[in-house]
């Protein structure tokens, strides 16, 4: 063991895909065994995830859920950062090799995108001691029959369906990552487990299920085929061992020597319901390819003190017992005990809530929302920025309202692909809402300069001049924190910037160049500059809404602050371009308000027992890189052109808490 590793206590784990099968079981374990480790868990709640898997950690204090997609780099950078997360467990995974066949691109998306999501999180943020990936003994592709040496660690990868490629295909990134950036990756590759909680698609539970309802058990092909089942007690077990003894680069199998056909596996279940296998089995059309024999070689994890304990006799009957007594644990799951389930057994759902969880939206979504188009008046807008949080809140206030819409393809910085979306589109506004602030927040921008440039100047700046050879207004969302607090302009004092007053900050690279592009972009006349400060909506879950923020913070600092209310200040947006507005506006609500105040407000409306401490400037400066911009901005000229516009106090309370207001 290296210096690094007999150095690296365990402190806060990310468990991906926690209420699955094998990870809730891990995740249950690690509560139970290790109450000074915290544990934060992470699922989409998929068709195979249920929260009820997590019910024996869910009171526990070392224990946090959070509902979300690893393939949301934003959330993802987000809870590594926030949560000062120090290993990662990576279980989420689309895992069902009939679904592969049916549904390829979905196992891409997940198995693939979202461990690279993971990866990069974990590259960008460097806070990360050990990530371990977990894999699939299918990645070896299919052993021979005749041998009696299972697949060691080293073997060649040979998988031979979409899921299996998927896998191996994250293992590639996994290396390389580890091999480029030095991340401290430990794989593991399993065999068949089964036990409680498991969905039903997979073989022994959807055996179970069918004996419970004296229903034919449906079997692939001969029923030759050979599998190695282990207990997921046992797995939960090695997952502990790997995490504790694990070296870092290595591969380890989580496998048994101990080998069934399907048949016999079939006949075991008919056996333990008093079942004729002659007359309950039923031998089916078999998978498009279906591997013959998974065989590992389980030596190398034995070496770290793991044996499994649950004989097959054993576990067969334990998990028996357990369907019997929860047979609704899963709902209606009569798709999934079809003979070859497909992605019908998988359910999508088409809300668009869904999409926007976490600032992304469907692409192109250019339909008016059926009904009539009162509020469109022969609008239509081409907008920027469709997979963050302002442009994909735009996108939903358009469609709501009726007005057509497209996003745009084409890369800020590439002057042709931004011609083509305004010829493809012919838009009469574009709104731009497509810049870099950070991942996860201001400070990337430090380290990644010519990122930071390349969009918010050279892309903003293109676009405004491609605009202008239209004729087109452009509506550019941009910041406000280019301020702060000065002789005159002090804290408190109720006197804020006005639009024509020159940046003051420069603290970050971040504000520096917002700075920077305002000042040009006052040459071009068709341009209207949207000044948005500390962004606040009624989402509570979003991780980039203001209040999410401080509320997930273990300090924050107190100072007043100029904020934007999105779901009150995008609609004035939308009018600002029907009446043509033009030049420089402060996009806030009118007067401050504290982190204190509205964790005030917080503690009110949604969690009475809410607490939070405060720390000074000089405090936070030794937790960030970059200094943070806080000031007031003068909003009488947004406050003149709509006289409605509320306080932001007043906008918090109705926009935000009396919505989401806990009885």
């Amino acid at each position: 063991m290296s210096e690094e590793d007999s150095l690296y206590a365990r402190k806060t784990i990310l468990i991906t895909g926690a209420a699955g099968f094998i990870a809730s079981h891990v995740t249950n374990r690690l509560i139970k065994n290790y109450p000074n480790y915290k544990i934060v868990a992470l699922d989409k709640l998929d068709y195979c995830s249920n929260l009820k898997n997590l019910l024996p950690c869910r009171s526990s204090p070392n224990f946090k859920f959070v509902k979300g997609d690893i393939a949301c780099a934003d959330l993802v950078n987000h809870l590594l950062v926030v949560e000062d997360i120090d290993t990662i467990m990576h279980f989420a995974a689309q895992t069902h090799v009939d679904n592969s066949f049916g549904n390829s691109f979905e196992f891409t998306n997940n198995n693939i995108y979202g461990t690279h999501v993971l990866l990069e999180a974990c590259k960008v943020t460097r806070q990360i001691k050990r990530f371990i990936h977990v894999s699939t003994d299918e990645v070896y592709g299919e052993t021979d029959m005749e041998t009696d040496i299972g697949n060691p660690e080293a073997s060649q990868l040979l998988p031979t369906n979409p899921y299996s490629a998927t896998k191996a295909g994250a293992e590639m990134l996994v290396m390389a990552y580890h091999r480029s950036y030095g991340l401290p990756t430990i794989t593991t590759r399993g065999n068949n487990v089964y036990g409680p909680n498991q969905y039903p698609e997979k073989l022994i539970p959807k055996f179970i299920l069918l004996a419970m309802k004296a229903e034919q058990l449906p079997i692939h092909g001969n029923g030759s085929n050979v599998r190695s089942y282990l207990y997921c007690e046992d797995v939960a077990e090695a997952f502990d061992v790997i995490l504790h003894k694990g070296v870092i680069g290595h591969v380890y199998n989580i496998g048994t020597q101990k080998e069934r056909r399907v048949q016999d596996v079939a006949e075991d279940i008919c056996r333990l319901f008093g079942l004729d296998p002659k007359e309950a089995i039923n031998f089916v059309q078999d998978r498009p390819f279906n591997d013959q024999r998974y065989f590992l070689d389980d030596q190398k994890l034995k070496k770290l003190g793991w044996n499994e304990s649950t004989p097959w006799e054993d576990g067969l009957k334990k998990t028996m017992e357990w369907y019997t007594k929860n047979p609704d644990w899963w709902g209606d799951v009569s798709a999934a005990l079809h003979p070859h389930p497909r992605i019908s057994a998988v359910t999508h759902s088409n809300d668009e809530t869904l999409f926007l969880q976490y600032g992304y939206t469907r692409d192109c979504i250019n339909s008016t929302a059926g009904g009539k188009n009162e509020e469109s008046s022969g609008l239509k807008f081409l907008i920027y920025g469709r997979s963050g949080w302002i442009g994909g809140l735009l996108g939903k206030l358009c469609k709501d309202r009726g007005i057509l819409y497209e996003y745009g393809r084409g890369r800020l910085e590439n002057r042709m692909s931004l011609m083509e979306d305004i010829r493809r589109v012919r838009p009469t506004h574009v709104f731009n809402a497509a810049g870099v602030t950070g991942r996860p927040n201001v400070d990337w921008c430090e380290s990644h300069t010519v990122e930071t440039i390349r969009t918010n100047v050279v892309g903003t700046l293109t676009l405004a001049d491609v605009c202008k050879d239209h004729n087109l207004l452009m509506m550019n969302f941009a910041t406000g924190c280019i301020f702060e607090y000065d002789k005159e302009h002090p804290e408190g004092s109720g006197i804020g910037f006005k639009e024509e007053d020159k940046p003051n900050f420069t603290g970050s690279f971040y504000s520096k160049t917002k700075a920077m592009v305002e000042e040009l972009l006052k040459e071009y006349e068709n341009v209207c500059t949207l000044r948005v400060r500390m962004p606040i909506s009624s989402d509570l879950s979003n991780p980039r809404n203001f209040i999410t923020k401080i509320s997930r913070y273990n300090k924050v600092v107190n100072i007043p602050n100029s904020m934007t209310v999105l779901d009150e200040l995008l609609s004035i947006s939308i009018e600002m371009a029907k009446r043509d507005c033009r030049g420089i506006w402060n996009f806030t609500n009118p007067g401050v308000v504290s982190h204190n105040e509205i964790l005030e407000m917080y503690r009110e409306y949604i969690d009475p027992q809410f607490k939070w401490e405060n720390f000074n400037l000089e405090e936070q400066a030794k937790v960030i890189v970059a200094p943070r911009s806080n000031n007031e901005l003068d909003a009488t000229k947004l406050k003149r052109e709509f006289p409605q516009l509320l306080s932001i106090k007043d906008s918090i309370i109705k926009y935000v808490f009396e919505c989401n207001k806990k009885t």
